[in-house]
């Protein structure tokens, strides 16, 4: 299964929804919203909980709280005053179905303004910047790029308070377990005197600061860059934002030079069978088939490669390297991953993607996403489930199914794909 697993960000389930336009570019970093985009909303249907019994769910949760090591007077504190939310849970239950095709996804978050913007960013920041690539050993490009995508370069934090969410959520018990950590997480940072209950804004699903980290998120990676005393990622000053998501991703495992992914023209007769994140090789393997970059030069050997088809052969093609697989870590879906890389490459100075898409298909809904899994499932082929999620099994599937009739095994789930199955 492929979705954002939102270690750190609540991912698309608090994006709000993208307005592509031609906005005027400036001089300096536009304070104009620029949102971050969305990739994928899944609808769900139940009602809301009565609120009417939320105190009394406040009440029997305190003692959960403090056998976990909060103080009874810091959850008082916290919770005194606040009422459920309604709002919040609605958001969470009935999200609409909102699907982007990877090009649309990159129309956005790859904006003449957001490169603009982002450019703006580094030179602004650039002793911070560097000095954060010094420490962490991550290139200030790549966090410029999770902050221009996350918050716009900080002009977008979010102002929900994250205690009354986090709490109705938790209350709603659709995702109860969930939330619960994420709210006792945002108790121990309450505890730990970084920041008050009142100043923990953020966005409705639990994303807070300038690079958007869950509370769990921040208790195991936040940092203290600027070393006052607090690891504080929601006030104007970015410091110890950007240095914390430089700090998780070293975590995760950052190699810095080495390529997030290069674009890449793939040779006449190439066999499509081998494109997967599953199949990697060394770069030599992919320069001996003729795999060369837009310049015609040869792949650099700098770790395990694959090659990468987000729109089948009729797209932009990538060799994709190990830190794609850490940008993961932060967001699993591949068009945010591209998308972050993409953005930090084209701050540097580097060009647009120069591959054409396929522009006329249109996005499977969700229904017709299931509804190829179910007719790829009585072909014989086996997605491992039907959950609507495009991810590696069903890529998997839809290759076997394409050479068994004779088109190209790119893995592109495609209308055409899916009448084909009919």
């Amino acid at each position: 299964m492929r979705i954002p697993h939102c270690v750190i960000m609540a991912c698309a389930l608090w994006a709000v929804p993208v307005v592509v336009s031609a906005d005027p570019l400036g001089p300096a970093v536009s304070r104009l919203p620029e949102p971050r985009p969305v990739i994928e909303l899944v609808a769900a249907t139940r009602n809301p909980p009565d609120a009417v019994s939320f105190p009394a769910w406040i009440e029997e949760f305190r003692k959960r709280a403090l056998a976990l090591g909060i103080r009874a007077d810091v959850y008082d504190t916290a919770m005194r005053g606040i009422v459920f939310n309604a709002k919040v849970v609605e958001r969470d239950r009935h999200q609409a179905e909102f699907t982007k095709q990877i090009w649309e996804y990159l129309d956005t978050a790859v904006s003449d303004l957001r490169v603009t913007n982002g450019r703006a960013a580094v030179r602004d920041n650039g002793k911070l910047l560097d000095g954060i690539e010094a420490r962490y050993g991550v290139e200030k490009e790549i966090v410029a790029a999770i902050w221009g995508l996350e918050t716009a370069y900080g002009t977008f934090l979010g102002d929900t308070p994250i205690v009354a969410a986090m709490a109705s959520l938790a209350y709603d018990a659709r995702r109860a377990d969930f939330f619960e950590e994420q709210l006792i997480a945002a108790l121990k940072i309450i505890q730990s005197g970084d920041v008050d209950s009142a100043h923990m804004v953020g966005s409705w699903a639990g994303a807070m600061g300038h690079t958007q980290f869950m509370p769990g998120s921040y208790l195991a990676h936040a940092v203290d860059y600027t070393g006052d005393g607090r690891r504080n990622i929601w006030g104007d000053d970015p410091s110890d934002a950007l240095a914390s998501t430089a700090a998780y991703l070293q975590h995760h495992g950052w190699k810095k030079g080495q390529p997030w992914g290069i674009e890449v023209k793939l040779p006449d007769g190439f066999d499509y069978a081998e494109t997967s994140e599953r199949i990697k090789k060394p770069a030599g393997y992919w320069n001996g088939l003729g795999v060369r970059d837009l310049q015609g030069r040869e792949l650099p050997s700098n770790g395990p490669t694959s090659v990468l088809l987000p729109a089948g052969h009729k797209g932009a093609a990538f060799v994709i390297y190990e830190n794609f697989h850490v940008l993961e870590k932060y967001n699993t879906a591949d068009a945010y991953v591209i998308g972050v890389g993409h953005l930090a490459d084209r701050i540097a100075g580097g060009p647009a993607i120069a591959a054409s898409w396929p522009r006329g298909d249109r996005a499977l809904s969700f229904d017709e996403k299931q509804e190829l899994q179910r007719r790829l499932l009585a072909e014989g082929f086996d997605p491992d489930g039907v959950d609507g999620i495009i991810g590696p099994n069903t890529i998997a599937a839809v290759k076997a199914f394409q050479a068994s009739v004779g088109m190209v095994p790119d893995g592109y789930a495609s209308l055409e794909i899916l009448t084909r199955l009919r």
